[in-house]
């Protein structure tokens, strides 16, 4: 049986731990979690993770604000792991650590946001596309947001201008990726309201106790979706 490999970014924690988590634990699957410090404490018990059969984890750097990691990441991989290709690649990383409306946002915190939340997945496509190339199923997938939905923004009347149009410009990215890359599937998908830290942390400055969807469903959900998409003519997808 072949192997897959998946590259999936803050897999330390939260979404991306439990998708690392969860692949890892299939058999034949390779798992590169990236993470910004491979030297953390949570980053280290990624390696305490149940493997399925001939599966295997790499853990690689990516610090979303350090333009240059992306693409020495992506150096990195075929020279040190053997890693001649890669099959599906999770753009996970984000921050949301703002609560302003467009009148007060501070321009900083939309740097910030931007910065991580759009060019670092733009960043990681680029150095990974070659990698990614390679695959007979290549897919890009990155984890949106209904805040950034235009017409979904009437439910969703959230005070958080820096996050909202940050995923605007990764939703808007991703479709241009699908649309421009013949052979390859990219999409974004909506993990849902997730009991995360930062889940959690949005949920009581809304005067709610938690998140609503735990890390488990939506891992669940991500991962079925992930792997109903493929590839069909530009303009459209397949689930």
């Amino acid at each position: 049986m072949s192997n897959t490999i998946y590259l999936i970014t803050g897999a330390n924690r939260g979404i991306g731990r439990g998708l690392a988590e969860k692949y890892l634990s299939q058999p034949n699957t390779t798992v590169i979690a990236a993470v910004r410090d491979a030297q953390a404490s949570t980053s280290k018990q990624l390696n305490d993770l149940p493997k399925g059969q001939s599966s295997q984890l790499i853990i690689v750097e990516i610090d979303s604000v350090n333009e240059e990691a992306p693409a020495l990441a992506a150096k990195e991989l075929p020279t040190k792991h053997n890693i001649d290709h890669i099959d599906v690649v999770i753009a996970n990383a984000a921050i949301s650590n703002d609560y302003s409306t467009v009148a007060q946002v501070p321009f900083e915190e939309v740097k910030k946001h931007v910065e991580v939340n759009a060019y670092g997945p733009l960043l990681l496509f680029q150095a990974f596309l070659p990698l990614l190339s390679k695959s007979k199923s290549p897919k890009f997938v990155a984890i949106g947001s209904p805040i950034a939905s235009i017409t979904g923004m009437e439910s969703r009347p959230y005070p958080t201008a820096a996050y909202g149009m940050s995923k605007v410009m990764l939703h808007w990215m991703v479709l241009k990726i699908h649309q421009e890359n013949e052979n390859l599937v990219a999409f974004v998908v909506d993990p849902g309201f997730v009991q995360t830290d930062m889940g959690n942390a949005g949920a009581r400055r809304f005067g709610m106790e938690k998140a609503f969807i735990t890390i488990e469903d939506s891992v669940n959900f991500i991962a079925k979706t992930v792997s109903l998409y493929r590839a069909v003519p530009r303009g459209a997808w397949i689930c």
